[in-house]
């Protein structure tokens, strides 16, 4: 039984499993268009404050917009994990194991950035976001990153929408893999609409034996029974 959705998952040494939710070019390209108008605004002070100490303060300049141009992103990724932008449009660049984007990785995911742009306006990078499941630019492929949708605090149960089912003991033979796809099927279910999750459920016909709304009562009846029992 493969897993649910769309959610990239990476399992750390200590056996947690990390669901991070891939962010796309449309969310990605409208983090951009926000930090390419502070970038704006923040060279527009500058020149008109530099511009009038004469040569030294081109020379200011020149070096203030390199550095605005190219060390930006770095120091917001390294610092808080996105750009103003970003978070704007909750995102995170992090590790592709999830950890957090370490200097080196987000300066090389950034300095490619030049060979994304090419041959205009990021084509090579939509590109190859396009044609890469987990929507890596070059930057990203090449400093080992993704970008994704920072998770938003909830509560602690991963059945709070279910409290209410009444367990269903699974089929026995449920693999360790199985039984956690079926627990993050109840806790993903809060995000989904109704008419989501039942179709969800149908793909699992063959577990349950049954389809439609009943095929989910089933499901949300094993997850609540699995969750008792690690936690009884």
């Amino acid at each position: 039984m493969q897993g649910l959705d769309t959610v990239k998952k990476h399992e750390t040494p200590e056996g947690i499993i990390l669901r991070l939710k891939i962010a796309g070019p449309v969310a990605r390209a409208c983090a951009w268009l926000i930090d390419l108008s502070l970038k704006g605004g923040i060279g527009f002070v500058l020149i008109m404050v530099l511009s009038v100490l004469g040569t030294t303060g081109i020379a200011i300049l020149l070096v203030s917009l390199f550095l605005l141009e190219w060390f930006y992103p770095v120091i917001f990724e390294v610092t808080s994990g996105a750009t103003p932008g970003k978070k704007a449009m909750d995102l995170l660049v992090i590790n592709d194991n999830g950890t957090p984007v370490t200097f080196a990785a987000s300066a090389l995911r950034n300095l490619l950035r030049a060979a994304d742009f090419f041959p205009v306006c990021y084509g090579f990078g939509l590109i190859a976001m396009l044609i890469n499941r987990d929507f890596k630019r070059l930057g990203d492929m090449a400093a080992g990153t993704l970008v994704v949708h920072a998770e938003k605090e909830t509560a602690a149960s991963p059945v709070r929408n279910i409290q209410e089912t009444v367990p269903i003991r699974p089929p026995a033979d449920l693999r360790v893999n199985e039984q956690r796809t079926l627990l993050d099927f109840a806790e993903r279910g809060a995000t989904l609409s109704r008419e989501r999750r039942i179709e969800l459920a149908g793909l699992l016909s063959e577990l349950t034996g049954k389809t439609g709304e009943p095929a989910l009562n089933e499901l949300e009846g094993y997850a609540m029974w699995l969750y008792k029992g690690k936690t009884t």
